[in-house]
């Protein structure tokens, strides 16, 4: 480990013992706002400073078994404390450094995720429909709460485009390198001569805007629309106009809802969709600025941009980004993804690592 690192958690012991002595100021105590704050800072920091006291008892421990080299009838039981000590160092390392990694705020929130067909006309289609039931399947797996927010349906059975909201534990934090585009190599049900087409879907995965977020658009910048809406739903969503179709002007943005019998209910839940639409393009504004954080990320999460390749008469599917290939389409499909995703994850991290290695 970097004698930098070393210095940054021995900083982190250091203000532990600040956070504790400030918390039991009578000045503090009073100031109960303060006293939240700094309580909220001590629960962050405890795990770490725990980690690196028992960092050093390894080190120590280590220290004592090479002692036991001088005596030769120690050395064996030296040896063997020594292997075991240096093993559990390294153990430690790992886990505090991954400690130090920059956090990603948006971990704990659920998110948007949008599939749009692309290139490939109706097969397109029918592989987003596929796409759906992928992430479906998978939030299923991880006890995660699907809605779909909107639907645009193909003449098969297929989605031009398809809107949900996926809510759950470790949601966002799971899903968020799904972004990017997605290719299918297979003989389309419309195709009578057997022959092998390659069609494309888009996969956006927004997260959640945070409710005082989303009251930061400004009135005077949406035009909103209400309709009809279409498909089943009885006698009520064929005679009132529930659904709704928001447009941010500046952006041209545009979002529709009609998953609910209620106006309401749609404005709300298009309005959610938008802010986080918003707020994703300003964060990958931002990362188009900043270099150096771009250089931290799987890909550049841009639409654009191909991400997986989904092979069937091979039965492989393939992670371009971090060129993993695997040969078990069938289990994919069916949302098994955590493979992938572990995958993804390390990549992440280990990015990550390199960069905290390099700082001074």
């Amino acid at each position: 480990m970097k004698q930098s690192i070393r210095d940054r958690l021995d900083r982190l012991l250091d203000r532990l013992g600040e956070l504790d002595r400030e918390l039991v100021e009578a000045d503090t105590a009073r100031g109960m706002g303060r006293f939240l704050e700094l309580s909220r800072e001590r629960a962050e920091i405890e795990p770490i400073a725990n980690l690196v006291r028992a960092l050093h008892q390894a080190e120590a421990d280590c220290a004592t078994a090479r002692e036991l080299f001088a005596d030769p009838e120690m050395r064996e039981l030296g040896e063997a404390e020594l292997a075991e000590g240096e093993r559990r160092c390294a153990e430690l390392e790992d886990t505090l450094q991954r400690s130090l990694l920059p956090r990603d705020p948006n971990d704990g929130r659920n998110l948007f995720l949008e599939i749009r067909a692309g290139t490939g006309g109706e097969e397109a289609a029918l592989f987003a429909a596929d796409l759906l039931r992928l992430y479906t399947r998978h939030a299923e797996r991880q006890r995660w709460k699907v809605e779909i927010i909107s639907a645009n349906e193909s003449g098969l059975g297929g989605y031009r485009e398809v809107i949900t909201r996926i809510a759950g534990a470790g949601a966002w934090s799971r899903l968020k390198f799904e972004s990017g585009g997605h290719r299918v190599q297979r003989v389309p049900v419309t195709e009578t001569q057997g022959r092998i087409h390659t069609s494309a879907c888009t996969v956006a995965v927004m997260p959640e805007a945070e409710e005082f977020e989303a009251l930061q658009i400004n009135p005077a910048d949406l035009r909103i629309d209400t309709f009809r809406a279409s498909g089943a739903g009885g006698q009520h969503i064929n005679k009132t106009d529930s659904a709704v179709r928001i447009t941010h002007l500046p952006t041209g943005f545009v979002v529709e809802c009609q998953a609910e019998r209620s106006q309401h209910s749609n404005k709300a839940r298009a309005m959610a969709v938008l802010a986080a639409r918003l707020n994703d393009a300003r964060v990958r504004e931002r990362q188009a600025s900043e270099a150096a954080a771009r250089r931290g990320l799987i890909g550049s999460g841009d639409r654009s941009e191909r991400i997986r390749t989904y092979n069937f008469p091979q039965g492989r599917v393939t992670d371009h980004r971090i060129n993993l290939t695997l040969y078990r389409l069938d289990a994919v499909m069916d949302g098994d993804l955590d493979e992938i995703i572990d995958a993804l994850v390390l990549e992440h991290q280990s990015a990550q690592l390199a960069a905290l290695a390099d700082e001074p």
